[in-house]
Parts: C-alpha cells; structure tokens; sequence
C-alpha cells in the first residue's frame, strides 16, 4: 500500500481490516449453507445472525475509511478510484447476508434433493469471491499480481455457472420435482448462491480498470 499511501498508517489498517471482513463475511457464508444443508438449522441461524452483525459493522468501517481518505490520502486522483473500489466490494458482503436471510426466511426443503450440487456450487462461489479479495490486496501491495487473481475469479465464476445449469436440468427435467412452485424454488436459490461469484465477477472488472489506470 505505500505506493498510494505515505504514512497513511489509518488508512492502510482500516482497509486491510475491511477486506478481512469480506473474507470472513465469505466463510460465514460458505458455513452457514453447510449447516443449513446438514440440516443443523440453530447453528445456521447463529451463522446469519453473525453474518448481518458484521455486514453492519463493514458498513461503519467502509463509512470511516471514506472520511480518513479525503483526509490522508497524498494522491487525489486516486481517491475515486480506491472508494469506487470499496464500494463495489461492499457488494460482496451484502450478497453473503442477504442470501442466508432468504434461507432463513423461506427455509426451502425441496433444495436437500439437491445438496451435493448445493454444496459444491457454495464451494465454488465462495472461491471466486475470495480471489476477488486476493485481487483488491494485490492492487494495493503489489499490482502485478492483479490480473491472475482477476483470472482466478473468472474461472472459478465459469465453474459455479456450470453447477448452477446443472441444478437447473436437474430440477426441472430429471422427475425429481414435479410441483412447478418446488423447481422454481430450487432455481431461485441456485441462483441466489451463484449471485456470489456473479458479484466478485462484477467487481473485477472495475478492479480491472482501476489497475490499467495505475499501471499506465
């Protein structure tokens, strides 16, 4: 980070903090559907709870880091730049909570017929989000390292995007399910999980930006 920053100690703590956070947002994530579909659904709620508590808590450190940047930051034109980056990486921790409050609410079964797939699409998801944070570490320690993240994230994104079509066929095409309601549900939360990769793709190609403009 002493490329952007200059004693900017604040910053650099607070900004290392908030990408821990994104991590441990993700691991909640990852935990709170295995024990959703391990059917140990008090350990589940506990994990939701966990998650909004520190979604609230990213958004106050997101909130401060934004003050102490117009403060401390000795490089004006990249301000944008790291808060656009901030601000689309918020998105990450908003998808992981968001989808265990939609588990928590609905609490589908039909999806069990499906754990396995389930599983390994939580799996692969969460890969592409941690990826992402590995990437946004990078364009503040060492740019150079970006763009295999960047790979890394698409692949793994193109990975959980074959596991969700093939929850799809198999809820509506395999007899499994035969109540229309059941197998939109089940393709409501395939996508629901997959959103996750879909946001860390998302973000990677404003990262991208951000890193072209650096490097030039």
């Amino acid at each position: 980070m002493d490329i952007l920053f200059q004693h900017a100690k604040k910053v650099i703590s607070s900004i290392d903090q908030y990408l821990d956070n994104i991590i441990k947002s993700i691991l909640i994530f990852e935990q709170g559907i295995n024990e959703y579909f391990n059917r140990r659904l008090d350990l589940f709620e506990d994990k939701f709870k966990e998650s909004s508590l520190l979604e609230s808590e990213s958004d106050e450190l997101r909130r401060s880091i934004k003050i102490t940047l117009y403060r401390d930051l000795l490089i004006p034109e990249s301000r944008g730049d790291v808060l656009g980056l901030l601000e689309t990486l918020d998105n990450v921790i908003d998808v992981t909570e968001a989808v265990l409050k939609e588990f928590s609410i609905e609490k589908p079964e039909v999806v069990y017929n499906f754990k396995e797939d389930f599983l390994s699409l939580t799996e692969l998801s969460a890969k592409s989000a941690k990826e992402l944070v590995s990437a946004s570490r990078a364009f503040f320690r060492d740019i150079t390292k970006v763009h295999d993240y960047i790979t890394q994230v698409h692949y793994w994104e193109h990975e959980t995007d074959k596991i969700e079509e093939r929850i799809k066929r198999a809820a509506f095409n395999s007899g499994k399910i035969e109540k229309l309601s059941y197998q939109v549900q089940v393709r409501y939360f395939a996508e629901r999980i997959s959103l996750l990769a879909d946001t860390a793709e998302d973000v990677t190609e404003r990262l991208e930006v951000y890193t072209i403009k650096r490097m030039v």
